[in-house]
């Protein structure tokens, strides 16, 4: 007789059923997890934009006494870096401690953003592992409660199994689940690095030319209309 070899569908659903209720939880932990990655992935893509290119057009643009143009232009750039700009813009007529003030304060509005659900992320991959050992511990205590209910029986290959394998597979699905957690965690936290870095260096960069090269100009434009 030809072995009947069940289909992954058939599979998954068995190995779910004989795992106990700890392994439909550890299901619905990753399902929420894809949710998460995918959503904060989607986020830090569209805030992550060429920090340099967006700095040096806004520097072109200042050079040519446009303010209003770009500020136009941080309005139409999405992003923490481009409204983190737009603070020093709309102050670009002010001390250095005031423009400093309304960058960091923009900066700050914008950190929450980037770190939301990040916890949820670091939360799943804690305590996947724990929900997973749950199982196990409820997987070996029912294993010695067919053991205690029998009288005079030895154990047999058959009662090992009932109760082992719903041990093994709550541990291994606590590990799936937490290990794809932890690697998204550290890559997702990677990135909100990564743009708080190019906030940081766009804001510096665009205080540093409207306090210096900026005023210059300016300065220099209105001697020249006083010396006319």
């Amino acid at each position: 007789m030809i072995p009947v070899i069940p289909t992954a569908p058939l599979l998954a659903t068995s190995l779910l059923t004989a795992g106990g209720p700890a392994t439909w939880l550890l299901l619905l932990m990753a399902a929420g997890l894809a949710a998460l990655v995918v959503e904060r992935v989607l986020y830090l893509h569209r805030a992550q934009i060429r920090a340099k290119e967006f700095v040096d057009g806004i520097k072109n643009t200042l050079a040519k006494r446009r303010l209003v143009e770009a500020l136009t232009l941080c309005e139409e750039t999405p992003g923490p870096v481009a409204a983190t700009v737009k603070a020093a813009l709309l102050h670009a007529h002010d001390d250095e401690t005031r423009m400093r003030h309304a960058v960091q304060e923009a900066a700050i509005l914008e950190l929450p953003a980037l770190e939301r659900r990040l916890g949820g992320i670091a939360a799943i991959a804690q305590v996947a592992p724990l929900l997973g050992l749950l199982g196990t511990v409820l997987g070996m205590a029912a294993t010695f409660r067919a053991f205690s209910a029998g009288t005079g029986e030895y154990a047999t290959g058959a009662r090992l199994a009932d109760g082992m394998l719903p041990a093994l597979i709550s541990a291994a699905g606590g590990l799936a689940v937490a290990i794809p957690a932890r690697l998204a965690q550290h890559f997702l936290a990677g990135r909100v690095r990564a743009i708080v870095r190019d906030i940081e260096w766009a804001a510096n960069e665009v205080m540093r030319y409207l306090l210096t090269d900026y005023r210059a100009v300016a300065a220099g434009e209105e001697k020249g209309e006083g010396a006319s």
